[in-house]
């Protein structure tokens, strides 16, 4: 059911209209989709994918159109793969638990390497701050649901501090900064190209990054139902992300110049971003999965999800050839 909070939350997206048509027809003919529509984020490797058209390749044989939604982040990018307005997309770790938890229609199909260096908590170089034990009874920025969540989570849990010690300040990337730059907040936890953005604006310091607290990947998300009609589509994007992510590996100068053009990220933080960045496509292994279950158990326990979750019950089962 499209409810009226999925409305408020696709509406920022323009996607409204999207949902609704999806609503009335577009799950009755997915064996039969002509277009895959993929959402995404302006960084990483699915705006290069865009760009070079890597998956338009593989799908232009089967006469399969491209389309491209951009989101903000992953939550609400999640919103829009659970009501159908959207068929592939990808996210950090956080966000496909949190949607699990609310029963969203979605399935995992395929990971990727975390953000690792390019995702940390950060002060002002002045903060009396020096540790993530110094966050006990603090105000820290962060995007609700987002792998930067799971990053202060982990990293916090990892000092010997409870949640409940510090106050988040759920925020988007765009105000965090802002409350970030005028000491609303105390710390942030963010991730490139807004890292890489806020150290080149302001001397700041890193308390810790994801590298160094916890091992997690990112995921590549797909409608579940339409995943189920669409094998063949659905793999064959996959396998496009991977020719972009071998591309993008042998050509980071040229990386950087096309996220500062997609982006308007000046081309000096963006290519601090893309230095960092690990870039790959990974099958969805045992090791893989178990390690979001214990991100998953993390959240649950301390109440950030209403119910506790099984990932591997959301992980999608390809065809064998």
């Amino acid at each position: 059911m499209l409810t009226r909070r999925h409305f408020g939350l696709l509406a920022g997206t323009g996607l409204v209209g999207l949902a609704a048509t999806t609503l009335a027809g577009r799950t009755a003919s997915a064996e039969t989709a002509k277009t895959l529509r993929i959402g995404y984020q302006k960084a990483g490797l699915l705006a290069v994918a865009r760009r070079e058209k890597t998956i338009e390749k593989r799908l232009e044989a089967d006469g399969v159109a491209v389309t491209w939604v951009e989101f903000a982040a992953g939550p609400p990018l999640l919103e829009a793969l659970n009501v159908g307005a959207i068929d592939f997309g990808w996210t950090g770790d956080a966000p496909p638990i949190f949607a699990q938890a609310a029963g969203a229609n979605l399935v995992y199909v395929g990971a990727a390497p975390s953000n690792g260096k390019g995702e940390a908590i950060i002060v002002k170089d002045g903060s009396p701050v020096k540790a993530v034990a110094d966050l006990k009874g603090k105000k820290i920025a962060v995007t609700k649901g987002s792998s930067a969540h799971n990053l202060l989570v982990a990293a916090l849990e990892k000092a010997g501090i409870a949640f409940a010690d510090i106050t988040p300040v759920y925020l988007s990337p765009a105000d965090a900064a802002a409350a970030f730059a005028s000491d609303s907040v105390d710390a942030w936890s963010i991730w490139d190209p807004f890292l890489a953005l806020a150290e080149a604006r302001q001397p700041v310091r890193l308390l810790t990054t994801t590298a160094d607290t916890i091992a997690v990947n990112t995921y590549l998300l797909a409608n579940k139902t339409f995943a189920g009609a669409n094998p063949a589509i659905v793999t064959k994007t996959i396998t496009g992300l991977g020719d972009t992510a071998d591309w993008a590996n042998a050509h980071r100068g040229d990386v950087a110049a096309a996220l500062t053009e997609i982006t308007g990220v000046p081309s000096g933080p963006q290519t601090v971003a893309v230095e960092r960045a690990v870039y790959g496509i990974l099958p969805l292994t045992d090791a893989i999965v178990a390690g979001q279950q214990v991100t998953a158990d993390r959240f649950f326990k301390l109440g950030l999800i209403p119910k506790q979750i099984t990932v591997s019950e959301a992980v999608w089962s390809a065809p064998k050839a």
